[in-house]
């Protein structure tokens, strides 16, 4: 049967989008191992795959461990088990281990570009580095999958790989089955306006995303002072290194009392099911999982006209506003007091739109792409 490695720089990429991936192959009889930092640490990671490999590299695009330890590393790895397939995800890990195995022919190197770190609007110093790594690194690489549709433009125009080496798929999965309405209790949905204070007559908008300045957290709480409504409330889920200047912000703008920040939480269907609206504003995204969950659960959304977004969004799935732009998020705001007959019609279109996204879906296609470049002999 097949040797699967499947290479993240953090284990958190695997444990949120990857694991329904290496159970269904392993399901049918392959080996699925995984490689990341600190994974050995993370249980879910330890239980779900046949083998894990601990490797020290960084996030940090400069760290220079991620060359001089992290080539050896996965060299080792791979001599040692013989793989079939290398699956790798992320920038970091994915640049590094396709430099590591540029040499070796008997590996097919899989790569799924969550969201390329060069982006419309992005800076334009940063944009060209990493244009010029990516267009090094799809020369060591035998198939390339793009989750959003600018990142397929992108890879296509630039000639990353041949054009029949590239692949879209919708996103990494969701599943629409867990991310049901049926699944939340209605007991539990209360609770979640108990714990928060709400009244009946209240409004509760919920962000979930890592507070890092990406995703631009500050545009939704500048947005909620314009909105000038105490009786519109923001629930931000999610831990950070910004999640202190954003309290203190939150008390410089005199919300204080409408925003709720929540930190890490496992219940992020009940949550988005309790909301009026989900929000992300985001520079930068692949295809944001928050979104297509909300999506999935019927509720309204509003997002940055970004990539990824877009794609979710677009064709009246949702609202979309230019990224940054307060003045027409906090109009969005109180689009969902003020007209949520509209809103709704929105999230109905959007929760029959993301059924092309789901789990299933998604396996079918990886196992396509996994058939091919097993019986590859280029």
């Amino acid at each position: 049967m097949p040797k699967l490695l499947v290479v993240t720089t953090v284990p958190i990429t695997i444990r949120s989008f990857l694991l329904p991936l290496i159970q269904h192959f392993r399901s049918l009889g392959w080996q699925v191992d995984a490689m990341a930092q600190g994974i050995s640490a993370n249980r879910d990671c330890v239980e779900t795959c046949d083998r894990i490999y601990d490797i020290q590299w960084s996030r940090n695009v400069f760290d220079p461990r991620n060359l001089w330890s992290g080539v050896s590393r996965v060299k080792q790895v791979v001599a040692q088990e013989d793989y079939d397939l290398v699956h790798v995800h992320t920038p970091i890990a994915a640049f590094v281990t396709r430099y590591a195995l540029k040499n070796n022919q008997k590996i097919k190197v899989i790569y799924t570009a969550h969201g390329f770190h060069f982006y419309h609007g992005g800076n334009i110093v940063k944009n060209a580095i990493f244009l010029s790594l990516e267009k090094l690194a799809g020369a060591w690489t035998d198939y390339l999958i793009t989750i959003n549709q600018e990142d397929e433009a992108a890879a296509k125009k630039y000639n990353f790989l041949p054009a029949n080496r590239i692949y879209y798929t919708p996103g990494i999965g969701v599943d629409i089955n867990y991310y049901a309405s049926s699944k939340v209790e209605p007991v539990n949905l209360a609770q979640v306006r108990q714990q928060l204070n709400l009244t009946d007559s209240d409004t509760l908008l919920l962000c979930i995303a890592e507070f890092t300045p990406r995703k631009r957290h500050q545009d939704l709480l500048n947005a909620l002072a314009k909105v000038a409504n105490p009786q519109v409330h923001l629930a931000l889920a999610g831990e950070g290194s910004v999640k202190p200047k954003m309290a203190e912000l939150a008390k410089q703008l005199g919300i204080v009392n409408q925003v709720h920040f929540l930190g890490y939480r496992d219940d992020i269907p009940t949550l988005i099911q309790a909301a009026n609206a989900v929000l992300l504003v985001s520079q930068q995204e692949g295809l944001p999982r928050s979104i297509m969950e909300a999506m999935c659960l019927n509720t309204p959304v509003i997002g940055s006209n970004i990539r990824g977004t877009q794609d979710l969004l677009e064709n009246g799935c949702g609202l979309l506003v230019d990224l940054g732009d307060t003045d027409a998020l906090a109009q969005a705001m109180s689009k969902v007091i003020e007209d949520p007959d509209s809103l709704a019609v929105m999230a109905q279109k959007a929760q029959t739109k993301i059924t092309n996204y789901d789990l299933s879906r998604i396996i079918q296609q990886y196992a396509d792409i996994y058939q091919l470049a097993l019986s590859d002999d280029s």
